[in-house]
């Protein structure tokens, strides 16, 4: 139950972190918006660390490091995916995406599943899909371009739970601080590389800096349920996180939630009833 309620606060921290952080992107260049998100992540990260502890084994700073590059390369194209198509559309294929990766991986690693996840855990990613059932009319079409970045924005997500979870389970919040600071390396990098196509428009600092702290929360959230959890429960779950980003586009964008969305909705509330049983 703990792990389903932390993985959970996982999946809400990074719906509204997507919405902010792509509502973000829609006013000036992604990489002026990450330049301030990943190091706010960090800074959260840092004064977590006297309260969770953390460990810097080998282990640790190595699947953080990872973690960073993948988390560099997702945060880049999340946001730059959210700021060129409808989000009610893109934020669920990407979740779709970075859902299924870690379930193979925490089953090839030998979890075992009981009789009610085995029927809650298909029922979440049909949730995931049917969510993402924006195409009804006069809803928008995202480009072609557009789902192709979704699509590499999941698989980026998807390798950073990953990495995380491969961390040693003693290790506190030490691969989420190497791999925050990498993350915001690599990013300040590239943005100096192309300091001079990032354009002259001034990036919204405050929605900026809270997708990077609401990223960090669901970092720590999600390293906490797969410590305590199965990874392919607790991927599913987080990867509900385009119910928060939905209703949000709704509520500030009036961006249109269809039948195949109130459906995926009532089928990912009863999902999270079936897993909270395991």
């Amino acid at each position: 139950m703990l792990a389903l309620l932390l993985a959970l606060g996982s999946s809400l921290a990074y719906g509204c972190a997507d919405f902010l952080g792509g509502l973000g992107a829609r006013k000036a260049h992604v990489l002026r918006t990450v330049m301030i998100a990943a190091p706010s992540s960090l800074a959260v990260e840092l004064l977590l660390w006297p309260v969770l502890g953390a460990s810097f084994s080998p282990g640790a700073i190595g699947w953080g490091a990872a973690s960073g590059v993948a988390s560099a390369a997702a945060f880049v194209l999340l946001y730059r995916t959210l700021a060129i198509g409808p989000m009610n559309v893109l934020s669920p294929v990407t979740a779709l995406v970075s859902a299924m990766l870690p379930v193979g991986v925490g089953l090839l690693q030998g979890e075992h599943l009981g009789t009610a996840a085995l029927v809650g855990l298909p029922l979440a990613l049909a949730a995931v899909v049917l969510v993402s059932a924006g195409h009804g009319a006069g809803s928008a079409r995202p480009s072609r371009s557009a789902l192709l970045l979704a699509f590499g924005a999941g698989a980026a997500i998807a390798m950073q739970l990953v990495f995380l979870h491969q961390a040693p389970s003693d290790s506190g919040v030490a691969p989420l601080i190497v791999g925050r600071a990498v993350s915001s390396a690599v990013t300040l990098a590239a943005a100096g590389l192309m300091y001079r196509r990032l354009g002259a428009e001034r990036p919204a600092y405050a929605m900026s800096a809270a997708a990077g702290v609401l990223d960090s929360v669901a970092n720590v959230l999600f390293l906490l349920a797969a410590r305590s959890g199965d990874l392919a429960v607790v991927a599913v779950i987080t990867a509900l996180y385009p119910a928060g980003t939905v209703l949000l586009a709704r509520s500030v964008l009036a961006e249109r939630i269809h039948r195949g969305q109130l459906v995926g909705l009532g089928a990912a509330a009863v999902a999270v009833s079936l897993l909270a049983l395991t």
